[in-house]
């Protein structure tokens, strides 16, 4: 029962941030085209990545989709994770990796309403 707690805990955490990190892009917030500009992102890139990010976040929620939903945003980080590590900034790289990371767990924590 704890554990169903802490995987909704994270799921709620993980859409959280998906929807705020999609909504910063697609409104072109000027820190986000700033960040990802620095990475070699234009507005359009930066547009597509956050629906992108949003429709991940949307699909987490779905019990057929919550696979999918994690390995996308899981994905999109580690696109973003490639391009700050190709363009020298590791810091930048190590601090997107705790959220890559916790994809990766609330994949292996399975859903946590699954009858099965």
């Amino acid at each position: 029962m704890i554990l169903k707690i802490l995987t909704i805990a994270l799921i709620v955490f993980a859409m959280y941030m998906g929807f705020k990190q999609g909504i910063a892009m697609v409104s072109g917030k000027p820190e986000m085209l700033q960040m990802l500009g620095r990475i070699g992102m234009n507005n359009t890139a930066v547009m597509v990545l956050g629906i992108i990010t949003i429709i991940s976040a949307v699909l987490i929620v779905i019990p057929q989709t919550f696979f999918w939903g994690n390995f996308l945003m899981a994905g999109t980080i580690l696109l973003i994770m490639g391009l700050e590590l190709f363009h020298g900034d590791i810091k930048g790289a190590l601090i997107e990796l705790p959220f890559m990371g916790l994809n990766l767990l609330i994949i292996f924590l399975n859903y946590p309403f699954k009858f099965s």
